[in-house]
């Protein structure tokens, strides 16, 4: 069993940036798919990034591609997300998630992944 724990997340202005951090713990993360979604209010789940076991491939939503990376560092456990250029559009609850049974790929469809976070608040103001 993983437990998955969000942070960085706040207030910031348009044009801004913050770092998402998503710290593991239990189970073997190093080896799970990675993926970060949102959730703005009265909208539906959406995929933002995903990343492989090994960092070596990434994918990300169309809207965030060119603003946000994401990473990790298996030796702490952690992914991250890099969010530079935020917009109001971007005011979500954040969460990550992971994958179990990737095998090396990168998915965008959240009823793939197992373990999922409590999420973090991002809100941008214009």
């Amino acid at each position: 069993q993983v437990q998955l724990v969000e942070s960085g997340g706040g207030l910031v202005q348009a044009g801004g940036s913050l770092r998402l951090s998503c710290a593991a713990s239990g189970g073997t993360f190093s080896r799970y798919g990675v993926g970060w979604f949102r959730q703005a209010p009265g909208k539906e789940r959406e995929f933002v990034a995903a990343i492989n076991w090994s960092g070596g491939s990434t994918l990300y939503a169309d809207s965030v591609k060119g603003r946000f990376t994401i990473s990790r560092d298996n030796a702490k456990n952690t992914v991250y997300l890099q969010m530079n250029s935020l917009k109001p559009e971007d005011t979500a609850v954040y969460y990550c998630a992971a994958d179990k049974t990737a095998w090396g790929n990168t998915r965008r469809y959240s009823y793939l992944y197992d373990y999922w976070g409590q999420g973090t608040q991002v809100t941008v103001s214009s």
